[in-house]
């Protein structure tokens, strides 16, 4: 999936809630999936941003680079139990995102923080809410049952990060429908399931 404008083109923001991953690869689509259901059941406030950054690499910098708060969501290989979630803040964050990578875009994400601060942006303060992927090795897969069970909680510790941060969510009274959300084109996780993705059940 793509980011739908160029980053100059859009509205104005200073908090970036982005979700990187590949959806065709099993659990490595975690963090896109778990923005497009906080996209399909939150609305969000002034000033934030909610982006499917997919596996954009260093297109992502002028996103990044406008942003002041990044929470970013991901599968992490960091050595834990399969769908273990944890929380990393700060300078820990580009240090996580390369520990053990599991695919490019990780080391890419890396080049992207780094590339932001180069040219005088980025973030002053990062989370990373990431989870101990189960199977990666799944052309065409979907989320695995352990790790999907995960992302309710994964959505509220980065709530919780926003009202932090003086950007507090408001749930939608009515979700919107998953063909009109972030991740569109049949890549939303009930049609792509439905077209015959595995959940390794």
């Amino acid at each position: 999936m793509s980011a739908p404008m160029a980053a100059e083109e859009g509205p104005s923001y200073d908090t970036l809630v982005l979700g990187i991953g590949n959806l065709l690869w099993a659990d490595e689509g975690f963090g896109v999936r778990v923005v497009e259901e906080i996209h399909r059941r939150y609305a969000m406030a002034a000033g934030v941003m909610v982006l499917d950054g997919g596996t954009q690499g260093l297109y992502l910098e002028p996103w990044v680079r406008r942003a002041r708060n990044l929470l970013v969501f991901d599968a992490i290989d960091w050595g834990d139990d399969p769908g273990t979630l944890r929380v990393v803040r700060g300078d820990e964050v580009p240090r996580f995102m390369g520990c053990r990578k599991m695919s490019l875009h990780q080391t890419g994400f890396q080049d992207v923080l780094a590339a932001a601060a180069l040219m005088g942006g980025g973030p002053s303060d990062m989370v990373l809410v990431g989870i101990q992927a189960v199977e990666l090795d799944d052309w065409g897969g979907s989320l695995r049952p352990q790790v999907r069970a995960r992302m309710d909680e994964a959505i509220a510790l980065g709530l919780a990060e926003l009202e932090r941060w003086g950007r507090p969510a408001t749930e939608r009274d009515r979700p919107l429908d998953r063909l009109t959300g972030l991740v569109g084109n049949g890549f939303d996780i009930d049609s792509y399931e439905a077209g015959g993705a595995s959940t390794g059940g």
